[in-house]
């Protein structure tokens, strides 16, 4: 067998991947023992090891208590539709797009009155230590987590307003574009940015992943005439979803 000139233990990571992807060794089969890998590549332990910790960090191979380690039923990815702005509809783009994905959109939600911390304040054009209104939500897709989502709005445009709490009064649930058009600030352009990184254990707990998998984070901001009302950071696993944009051309 023909390896390249990585380490030992990538080159064992990368025969053993290439057997899960391939379907040499399906979901559910276990892995081949520690000693095994070692006699079949003429490795140390210390390689074999190094080799097994690659493939859980993957998320390709789980650990079971006291029974060994088995390869992991690969999800296919779901799409996480975004497209921009919506027609007034009374509904969160969230319930929206997903309708139109064919999803069984629900999600939960807690509000509550905190400071900007730094981050979030440049993020929102404020002074740290300002007071902004957090919500946290769990996404959910047939009872399944599917996506988190923390958003944060500056209590100077909608304290004492209305739709102070997003998700309670009279245009709870609505989207932030009907919502601060009901406080006369005309929503007129969003950045979303999308990057990746490990999960955060907390946020692994809720959407049922395991430590080491990766989750794709999408930063959203709302501006009106260039002040920003609204920014979110939306967690999704990278390996159950993909985020596809419908982007119109003019």
């Amino acid at each position: 067998m023909a390896f390249g000139e990585q380490p030992a233990y990538l080159r064992v990571a990368s025969d053993l991947r290439e057997k899960i992807v391939n379907g040499v060794l399906p979901p559910h089969t276990r892995l081949p023992s520690q000693a095994r890998i070692r006699e079949e590549y003429g490795v140390s332990d210390t390689v074999a090891l190094e080799a097994r910790k690659v493939l859980m960090a993957e998320g390709l191979v789980e650990g079971r208590s006291g029974s060994g380690t088995y390869v992991r039923e690969r999800p296919v990815p779901r799409r996480i539709s975004r497209s921009g702005y919506r027609p007034p509809s009374g509904s969160s783009p969230f319930r929206q797009e997903q309708a139109e994905a064919g999803a069984r959109g629900t999600w939960e939600s807690r509000s509550e009155q905190e400071e900007a911390g730094t981050e979030i304040a440049l993020r929102l054009g404020i002074q740290p230590g300002e007071a902004v209104m957090r919500t946290r939500y769990v996404f959910r897709d047939g009872g399944e987590p599917m996506m988190l989502s923390t958003s944060w709005e500056p209590l100077s445009l909608t304290g004492r307003t209305p739709v102070m709490l997003p998700e309670e009064g009279p245009l709870g649930g609505c989207g932030v574009v009907e919502r601060m058009a009901a406080i006369d600030l005309v929503v007129d352009n969003v950045l979303e940015q999308v990057g990746a990184r490990p999960g955060l254990a907390e946020e692994l707990l809720t959407l049922g992943g395991v430590p080491g998998h990766v989750v794709m984070v999408l930063e959203r901001t709302y501006y009106a005439s260039g002040r920003a009302v609204e920014t979110a950071e939306v967690v999704v696993p990278a390996d159950r979803y993909r985020i596809a944009y419908h982007l119109s051309v003019k």
